[in-house]
């Protein structure tokens, strides 16, 4: 039976959240939490990998701006705390996890495919290829990673050995790490957008599919930074070409 929340019971399970020992045991779980993410690259360094960077894409699905991805690369024995998938994070805490990400990182990139690209290659082949940037700009690597964990689907061509990771992003403490970079790096690009080209809402819906942002589309049609080839950007009696020339 569902409690009323200022009855004895749920009183007492607060109080005891506040109690120093309380705290101690989240914390203690939430360590737990993220020392389990960092199983599968304990895993492949005992398996002779000495650097094993993730990555992760975010934008993939958005009518408008750069598809992202980002390659982060831990040292041994790092935890992030409140580390996760960037889906389930609110902005304000991957906002404060991404420096975080940095700092600890013994490398980290960032990469991008522009709407041009996504249009011209197609979305799948313009995420890997914001997959390769965001590997080749791995900061203070001469080499490649000895094993890349790939969320979703292995890279195609890749010069290093690799692994997908079917929900990798909530698995996995370095991809879950680069999806929160990915994503905080998009999202401070859709910003930008924003001020430049305000009525279409950008910083509010990042360039996905909202009502707002298919209704701002109606209005005004689609502009350089949307992805013409994505269903519901080219209203009717508009083609690529007039967009192009406009």
């Amino acid at each position: 039976m569902d409690r009323q929340p200022g009855s004895p019971k749920s009183s007492n399970r607060a109080a005891a959240a506040e109690r120093p020992e309380g705290r101690s045991c989240s914390l203690a779980r939430e360590r737990a939490r993220v020392v389990a993410l960092l199983a599968a690259e304990e895993a492949a360094r005992a398996g002779g990998a000495r650097l094993v960077a993730g990555v992760d894409e975010a934008g993939r699905g958005a009518l408008a701006g750069p598809v992202f991805a980002a390659a982060v690369a831990f040292p041994e024995g790092a935890v992030v705390p409140g580390l996760d998938d960037s889906k389930v994070l609110a902005a304000e805490v991957r906002e404060e996890l991404a420096p975080r990400i940095r700092r600890m990182a013994a490398a980290w990139g960032v990469g991008s495919a522009t709407a041009a690209e996504i249009d011209l290659l197609g979305i799948a082949p313009a995420t890997f290829l914001a997959m390769r940037r965001a590997l080749d700009g791995l900061s203070t690597l001469a080499t490649w990673p000895d094993l890349v964990l790939v969320d979703g689907f292995p890279i195609p061509s890749l010069p290093a050995p690799q692994r997908a990771v079917v929900r990798g992003d909530a698995t996995v403490a370095c991809i879950a790490a680069a999806s929160i970079l990915a994503k905080t790096s998009r999202d401070a690009v859709l910003r930008g957008l924003d001020t430049e080209r305000p009525w279409y809402g950008f910083a509010a819906h990042k360039g996905y599919g909202s009502a707002a942002h298919l209704a701002a589309l109606r209005r005004h049609g689609p502009s350089p930074d949307h992805r013409l080839t994505f269903a519901g950007v080219l209203s009717s009696g508009r083609t690529a070409s007039t967009v192009a020339a406009a």
